[in-house]
């Protein structure tokens, strides 16, 4: 199996299990979204809650240039890590939710 494809794998798996922890406020549904075609891949919540509408992605990882870019994490622990304990290497992890001149400053890859 290449890489992108070992990779695909590792992140429908993990956001699976996000998705599958249900939010206890509200009517909120925690959807898992996979974009194979364009390497987008996302974990959002949809519904309603006693303040109002709810809408918003926690978290989206893409694979662009072989490389895993953690665009959004709202998880506690961090994807990232989740994804070092799958086997992905730092080298192609990029922090993407950092400005650029700042990812130089992580233990991950610049871009």
């Amino acid at each position: 199996m290449d890489k992108s494809n070992q990779y695909r794998v590792v992140i429908q798996r993990i956001l699976t299990q996000h998705a599958a922890q249900k939010s206890s406020i509200g009517q909120i549904e925690t959807l898992a979204l996979f974009d194979e075609h364009n390497d987008n891949y996302l974990v959002m919540d949809v519904g309603w809650d006693r303040t109002g509408r709810v809408h918003s992605v926690f978290l989206h990882l893409h694979i662009k240039n072989g490389k895993v870019w953690v665009e959004v994490d709202g998880t506690e622990r961090g994807v990232a890590e989740e994804l070092l304990g799958a086997g992905i290497p730092k080298e192609d992890i990029v922090l993407a939710f950092y400005r650029p001149e700042r990812r130089q400053l992580t233990e991950f890859a610049v871009a």
